[in-house]
């Protein structure tokens, strides 16, 4: 009987751990590029196992059926007992259970008696289908759109105090949601954003105090794939006593702010003739002089569209490409306002009253464009992107009447994936595939790079950095062009948090795809 023979395994696992910790030592590789070789060099040495253990180990025949059957039994049971929830946003998969029950969603429930409510709120009639019309609290700040009320993720105030610690946030809810990646926006003590439930994609309102629903617009309508996940992904926009929000497959609302009646409705994937990309519709609405422009990615012109806020008719459509997972900005570039969006494969600004192209400039398109151009100074901006593009500066200038706009610098030190940019004291700041970056925005070179958060969110708030990691923390930052200064941090949530935060005053909004939670943050 001869022996095993174990130097073929053990070669393969050599080779193997050199392989990935070559993947992984390689200086700026792309981080979704090294997991994805990582997984599939993982398989490769599995394969290799199996086939030495078949043909080349010299076990006994029936010791090697025997294994074999027992190696390919256990790999077809753990798709059976496991599954894949999505990835993380360095392309990692996220692996659960199969079983357990999903936790039990909270509906919006018959109106209270008026006297159950706050002095300060004043509850509204109920809808026709007996939903509680929503209280108003007009004391509170509002965050009413993606990245807050000047769409920038900064916001004046308040001043937030350094040590979570000595002070900690104040939970004053915290209950399971629908799936999305949709954050919250907030007015009037209303606090609304978009959920899957089930087969109906819905717009949902919440008490910003208590996290009671208050109403939820349904639509038929259901996006979903292992890497993009489950649900609408665009965070809603409160304007007056209006709310717009767009879902993962195209179908623009209009409701009421205070009991979510649908005032009208578009199709706007359908009727541009454009189509869903692989991640899901994840433009945010902007309304800008009672306008409500989209990026629809449409064929024939119909790139970026508008529609009439109060009747939702068509009231203009430009641009030729397809559309990013950005949103649209409304902003002051060479002394004339103008919307800048970045497109699947362009960076571009257009007149906000008939939406006519004004410059435009090439952007690459191998990877999916999401974080908003990030306004620099009366004449420039920053646009990035993640999978390796990084940073490039572009400075627009006015000629004679024609606006042109010229790339003056581009850097891969800072690669945001999702994660919008930020200017503060003239350093821009990002997450470089994940970890917090300091940029001088006049020649794109970094100044520092630390604190890996993943790929999370981030607000400027009276100065101070508000970092919400991939994790679910919330990482207060001094940010200094000198060095990363961490101040203090807490949990929030947990599991993959891609979904925006919302802040309104000191009171924090959070969420993910599984559920969402409220906090009073301590102020100075």
């Amino acid at each position: 009987m001869s022996r095993p023979r174990l130097w073929p395994a053990a070669l393969v696992l050599l080779i193997g751990a050199l392989a990935i910790a070559r993947i992984w030592l390689v200086a700026d590789s792309i981080r979704q590029w090294q997991m994805v070789q990582t997984i599939v060099t993982s398989i490769v040495v599995v394969i290799l196992l199996i086939a030495w253990l078949a043909f080349a180990s010299r076990l006994p025949r029936r010791t090697r059926l025997v294994g074999v059957a027992l190696a390919l039994g256990a790999l077809a049971l753990v798709p059976a007992v496991f599954r894949i929830r999505g990835v993380t946003g360095d392309l990692r998969p996220i692996v659960e259970p199969r079983l357990g029950r999903a936790a039990a969603l909270p509906e919006p429930a018959p109106p209270p008696p008026a006297a159950d409510f706050p002095k300060a709120a004043v509850p509204a009639p109920a809808t026709s289908d007996g939903v509680a019309a929503a209280p108003v609290a007009p004391d509170l700040p509002a965050f009413p759109q993606f990245l807050g009320p000047t769409r920038d993720a900064m916001l004046p105030g308040p001043r937030l105090a350094r040590d979570w610690t000595k002070h900690p946030p104040r939970r004053l809810w915290r209950q399971p949601l629908g799936p999305s990646w949709s954050g919250f926006a907030i007015a009037g003590g209303i606090a609304v954003t978009q959920e899957q439930r089930g087969a109906e994609e819905r717009v949902v309102a919440y008490d910003v105090a208590s996290g009671r629903p208050l109403w939820s617009h349904a639509d038929r309508a259901r996006y979903e794939t292992v890497i993009a996940g489950i649900g609408p992904r665009a965070t809603p926009t409160i304007d007056g006593r209006q709310v717009y929000a767009m879902g993962a497959t195209g179908i623009l609302n209009a409701l009421d702010l205070t009991s979510g009646k649908r005032l009208w409705s578009r199709d706007v994937v359908k009727e541009t003739d454009a189509v869903i990309p692989e991640w899901g519709r994840s433009c945010s609405p902007l309304v800008v002089d009672g306008r409500v422009v989209v990026i629809a990615g449409g064929s024939r012109g119909r790139r970026l569209v508008a529609y009439d806020a109060v009747s939702g008719e068509p009231v203009w459509a430009a641009g030729e490409g397809g559309a990013s997972y950005s949103s649209a900005t409304l902003v002051t570039l060479a002394g004339r306002q103008q919307l800048v969006v970045l497109n699947d494969a362009s960076v571009s600004g257009h007149d906000p009253a008939t939406g006519a192209v004004l410059w435009e400039r090439p952007f690459p398109r191998e990877q999916p464009n999401v974080a908003m151009p990030l306004l620099l100074g009366p004449d420039r901006l920053v646009v990035s992107a993640g999978y390796g593009v990084g940073s490039k500066a572009y400075r627009v200038a006015d000629e004679g009447g024609v606006l042109r706009a010229t790339l003056e610098w581009e850097s891969p030190r800072l690669k945001s994936k999702f994660a919008n940019l930020l200017v503060h004291q003239g350093f821009v700041y990002g997450l470089d595939d994940g970890v917090l970056t300091c940029l001088d925005p006049t020649n794109g070179e970094r100044r520092w790079k630390s604190g890996r958060h993943g790929h999370g969110q981030l607000l400027l708030v009276a100065g101070l950095l508000l970092v919400q990691t991939e994790e679910g923390e919330l990482v207060l930052v001094d940010p200094s062009p000198e060095a990363y200064r961490e101040l203090t941090r807490f949990s929030a949530l947990d599991g993959k948090t891609w979904n925006p935060p919302a802040l309104a005053g000191s009171l924090l909004l959070v969420r993910n795809d599984r559920e969402a939670a409220a906090y009073e943050l301590p102020v100075e």
